[in-house]
């Protein structure tokens, strides 16, 4: 009966996830698929992210694999309801548990899986911390997740092409976590930032902890002037909506944090900094006070 009660959950939870993930269509052969903004939960498979799609004439590339197995089964599923077409390419954009948990899915499949050199190694010195942290959040959604790490790395840039699609890939330096990239899509005007951007869900300052470092990384990708962004979380968007969800937000944080510690304050001043105005973001009832205690202390020690 345990057995039974688990696959009814599963099942249950597969089509409850699928409904979830909303697919917005960005351009021609061009989708995101934007997963919930809230906490990872055993219904969205710990898929509380957005991931990219890209339709070339030989396959499709995968932007982010997913947090599990069971979520990157979702991912092609959703995947299927817009092409027939096999996945060939999967990228991870950073080291965050939803960005490659998935890849052992996608390569069973015959995919290659690309990242950064920095990602890959965050990969594999987090992977413990990320399994231990699902199993308390997804439960019985993270069986069958076995971690398997990117085996195609770059250092700073790489071009990549599949069919008609050309593709550049860019690390410009730590972000949410160290080895973030960005993905170009020249022909499109398309930029798949990774967790370089958050929409719509406020973002955590992350594994990285360089506030300064993360604006300037959105600095570089900005300077391409994309028409459309995929982001890491929430909605796609143009580029002047990016710059207010993510990039505005961390440079209020570090100013206030400046502010503070000029004037001989110390964390607990930081963590009462009145953060009202981006209360449009989700969850920021439960991070804005960390994130200005991160960023105290990063620029405490660089002071």
């Amino acid at each position: 009966m345990k057995h039974i009660a688990i696959f009814l959950m599963l099942v249950t939870s597969a089509i409850s996830a699928q409904a979830a993930l909303n697919v917005q269509k960005v351009t021609d052969n061009v989708y995101a698929l934007e997963g919930e903004t809230t906490q990872r939960s055993p219904t969205n498979f710990g898929n509380n992210s957005t991931h990219g799609v890209i339709i070339t004439n030989e396959g499709v590339i995968l932007i982010d694999s997913g947090a599990s197995y069971l979520g990157a089964k979702e991912l092609h599923e959703v995947i299927q309801t817009i092409t027939d077409k096999p996945i060939k390419v999967i990228i991870n954009t950073g080291g965050q548990d939803h960005r490659w948990l998935g890849n052992d899915y996608f390569q069973q499949l015959g995919a290659r899986v690309i990242s950064s050199e920095k990602t890959r190694q965050d990969q594999k010195i987090r992977t413990d911390y990320h399994l231990n942290r699902l199993s308390g959040l997804i439960h019985e959604s993270l069986d069958g997740t076995v971690p398997f790490y990117s085996t195609e790395t770059f250092d700073e840039k790489m071009k990549l092409s599949l069919g008609d699609v050309n593709l550049e890939l860019y690390h410009f330096g730590p972000a949410h976590t160290v080895g973030d990239i960005v993905i170009w899509m020249p022909s499109t005007k398309t930029m798949f930032s990774g967790d370089v951007v958050f929409n719509d869900r406020m973002l955590g300052i992350g594994p990285a902890r360089n506030a300064q470092s993360w604006v300037d990384v959105f600095d570089k990708m900005a300077e391409f002037k994309p028409q459309h962004i995929v982001p890491g979380h929430g909605r796609a968007s143009d580029l002047a909506t990016a710059t207010k969800n993510t990039q505005q937000y961390l440079k209020f944080l570090i100013k206030k944090i400046g502010n503070i510690l000029e004037n001989d304050g110390d964390m607990l001043e930081a963590s009462k900094i009145d953060q009202s105005e981006f209360h449009f973001l989700s969850g920021h009832q439960n991070i804005a006070g960390r994130n200005a205690q991160w960023v105290f202390e990063k620029m405490e020690f660089d002071y």
